[in-house]
C-alpha cells in the first residue's frame, strides 16, 4: 500500500491506496474514481503503520480491499460506508 500524509491548517490527511491500482481510473455509471499518483503516492507501509496513522488522522481517503481492510480493522470506517466502484471499495472518513 501506499500511504502518503498531508498536515494543513490543523487536519492531518491520510491518503491510502493499493499498490496495484495507483495511478488508474475507474468508473461506474456517473461515479468517477480517480486514482491519482499525485495525490496518493507517498511511502510503501505496512498495515501497522496505516493503522497507526489512521488513528492520529482527522480525514482519511482510502482505495483498495487491502486499504479498506485495514480502515475497517482498527475502526476507522464503518463498513457499510464503503462504496465500489468499477469493483473497487472506496471510503471516506471526517473525525469531528
Amino acid at each position: 500500500m501506499y500511504m502518503k500524509k498531508y498536515d494543513t491548517e490543523g487536519q492531518i490527511i491520510i491518503a491510502v491506496c493499493d499498490k496495484e491500482i495507483i495511478g488508474k481510473k475507474f468508473a461506474e455509471g456517473e461515479l468517477v474514481l480517480k486514482l491519482d499518483e499525485g495525490f496518493y503516492r507517498g511511502d510503501e507501509s505496512s498495515e501497522n503503520d496505516v493503522k497507526e496513522a489512521l488513528s492520529c488522522a482527522t480525514i482519511a481517503n482510502l482505495a483498495g480491499k487491502r486499504s479498506i481492510a485495514c480502515a475497517v480493522d482498527c475502526g476507522c470506517i464503518d463498513p457499510d460506508t464503503i462504496i465500489f466502484i468499477d469493483g473497487i471499495p472506496h471510503a471516506q472518513m471526517v473525525r469531528i
